[in-house]
């Protein structure tokens, strides 16, 4: 499949060293996330930026926004079931955009919003070789059953920041991840923000840069 693209080049003028996949949630569209490459660009100099089109048309509003996968029910097995769908796109454009740019999954980050954070951590969990780290925001863990079941899983660290009056993705869904990849091994880190909706604000952009500097140190 080919994906639309949004890309920005190494600030300092490089070849690429690192690669930092950013996946946008339902009903938006690459160029949401790929705003945020200015701010983060300081603390990972040599790293390109991409963030694609999701690669479905968003069933609420196909003429506007894309959707890894449908949220017409939103149950356990629904949500399941989507991201089992959506992860070999997923997988390919990984695979394609390290052979692209000659680089190693330890070279990569992938950075979700929302569905993104979904697809970043049921797919980054599950590649045979650990990236360099997983950053997601207001998201939720899918197919944890799944992952304590699977032996010899690559654990990249992760970091999860979420809103803790988020109306569209509960903060309880941040507690769940926390607890579940912790019990399983994974190095968490992260925070949760008060009186923050569904969204990314100025401490959350900050806490994305520093990790994002340090799994690329």
């Amino acid at each position: 499949m080919e994906f639309n693209l949004y890309t920005h080049k190494p600030v300092s003028g490089e070849k690429p060293k690192q690669v930092i996949l950013l996946l946008h949630g339902y009903g938006s569209n690459g160029r949401d996330l790929i705003s945020l490459a200015p701010y983060w660009q300081p603390a990972v100099p040599d790293a390109v930026f991409v963030s694609p089109d999701a690669p479905f048309p968003c069933e609420m509003a196909p003429d506007m926004g894309y959707q890894w996968f449908s949220l017409a029910e939103y149950t356990p097995q629904a949500l399941l079931e989507g991201a089992q769908m959506a992860h070999p796109y997923l997988n390919q454009l990984i695979d394609q955009l390290l052979q692209e740019y000659t680089l190693r999954e330890e070279n990569m980050a992938l950075v979700g919003f929302s569905q993104g954070t979904m697809m970043s951590l049921y797919t980054g969990l599950r590649r045979e070789q650990p990236l360099a780290g997983i950053l997601g925001y207001s998201g939720a863990l899918i197919g944890a059953e799944e992952l304590s079941s699977e032996h010899g899983l690559a654990r990249p660290p992760v970091c999860l920041i979420h809103g803790e009056d988020d109306s569209v993705v509960t903060i309880d869904r941040y507690h769940d991840a926390v607890q579940k990849l912790s019990d399983l091994g994974y190095k968490i880190s992260g925070h949760s923000t008060p009186a923050l909706d569904h969204s990314i604000d100025g401490r959350g952009v900050e806490s994305g840069a520093e990790f994002l500097k340090n799994i690329f140190s």
